[in-house]
């Protein structure tokens, strides 16, 4: 997820978060998942056990979120904390989750404010790991997850791998980064849909078609509006494969990406995943010509300052082309970028390709299409109906997306 246009926003905003915080030195990221939690809108509660206060202070977590935080069970002014808390709860996190945690919690335990609303709540409950990796991996605390997951139906979130505590190297027990543990709790809080299991291929960013080995044709697609799709989906339960052109965006969290760089390419990747797809929204931005011959060294400047002459040739039309192998009954939602006559010009594209529906946009606003964080797009039906969206964000857009995507399986059931 990127963090540089959080703002309130579903699945998060007005959903309440208890984040239990157990004594691990990955407690500090706790913080900064607190933080981002407050600005998508959750109310945060946090719940700290005694050992994770050794490592972070419970005024740390009411900084960021603007609400109290707990540590003891036991209280005069709250003597059933641990009822209501788990009751108003709409999912409940543990990160990090420490191995005694993990223990206390497979066992029903009830000995401190944190594994006490874990017995009250029946909210969704994601747990994410931090450890040594021999603890992690040890025959003890694999069969503690995997009585949390088969007979609680508690979420387990990672671990990661990478570098742990001081003197441990680099290895398996790492929590999840905030960003990552973010789109655990989302999902949780979506529940299952009717995508959930389903398969889903989205192809988004630019295409790169070589003229030299210093220089391409391409354009100016970012990929945002590809990323976001694929990571909507993933919240809903979907398997997601993202065929992606070159982009400075990171990697999405929980979906399968295939980095591609030529129209070619994509062609293969998206040949080889589309008879499978359930859905396939096509938001990448591919390049319709490329150039005939590429040279193999740089190609100089003239003494007379002659500009060389691109001879350009059609690309294959990926959309077009894979259009017999689609899976019977599957949804295919298309883009259209355009700068004149677009809802004409999209609905040409929408009857041709045979789209469920398309989303058209303009290349002509600054704030939307290409390179931005938001959009103004319009949805154009198979049946005829159009519905014109106002200035949204690229996030914003692609839950409309998926929502008519939903509608649509439900038809097809």
């Amino acid at each position: 997820m990127s963090t540089s246009f959080l703002n309130p926003r579903h699945p998060w905003q007005g959903r309440r978060v208890v984040l239990g915080v157990t004594g691990s030195i990955a407690a500090y990221k706790a913080v900064a998942l607190a933080r981002l939690l407050t600005s998508l809108g959750a109310e945060v509660d946090a719940v700290l056990t005694h050992g994770a206060s050794r490592f972070v202070s419970p005024l740390s977590f009411e900084g960021v979120t603007g609400r109290s935080s707990s540590t003891e069970l036991f209280s005069v002014e709250n003597s059933a904390l641990h009822i209501s808390l788990g009751l108003e709860a709409d999912v409940v996190c543990v990160a990090p989750a420490t191995a005694d945690f993990i223990s206390r919690a497979s066992l029903g335990r009830a000995n401190d404010l944190l594994t006490t609303t874990l017995l009250a709540t029946r909210a969704p409950v994601v747990i994410c790991p931090a450890m040594n990796t021999n603890m992690y991996t040890h025959p003890q605390t694999q069969t503690n997850l995997k009585h949390l997951i088969d007979h609680l139906s508690y979420r387990v979130a990672g671990p990661g791998v990478g570098a742990l505590a001081y003197g441990e190297n680099h290895g398996l027990g790492r929590m999840l980064a905030p960003e990552e543990i973010i789109e655990e709790v989302g999902k949780a809080l979506v529940g299952p849909s009717l995508l959930t299991n389903k398969k889903v291929l989205v192809t988004a960013g630019p295409t790169e078609e070589s003229i030299d080995p210093v220089r391409f044709v391409s354009n100016r697609s970012s990929g945002r509006m590809g990323f976001a799709i694929a990571q909507a989906a993933y919240r809903l339960g979907a398997s997601v494969r993202l065929i992606s052109g070159p982009v400075a965006l990171p990697d999405p969290y929980g979906i399968e990406l295939v980095k591609v760089h030529t129209a070619q390419e994509m062609l293969v990747s998206v040949s080889d995943y589309r008879p499978k797809a359930d859905v396939s929204v096509f938001a990448a931005a591919v390049s319709d010509y490329r150039p005939k011959n590429i040279e193999s060294r740089k190609m100089k400047r003239s003494k007379g300052n002659e500009a060389p002459v691109l001879d350009l040739m059609a690309n294959p039309d990926v959309v077009l082309d894979t259009l017999g192998n689609r899976k019977e009954k599957s949804i295919n939602v298309g883009f259209a970028l355009e700068t004149e006559s677009i809802l004409e010009n999209a609905q040409e594209k929408l009857e041709r390709k045979q789209f469920d529906f398309l989303v058209a946009n303009s290349a002509t606003e600054t704030d939307a299409g290409f390179d931005v964080e938001t959009n103004r797009v319009a949805l154009l039906f198979a049946g005829g109906r159009c519905e014109e969206l106002p200035l949204m964000t690229k996030h914003d857009v692609s839950e409309v997306i998926l929502s008519h995507i939903l509608e649509l399986l439900e038809n097809r059931l």
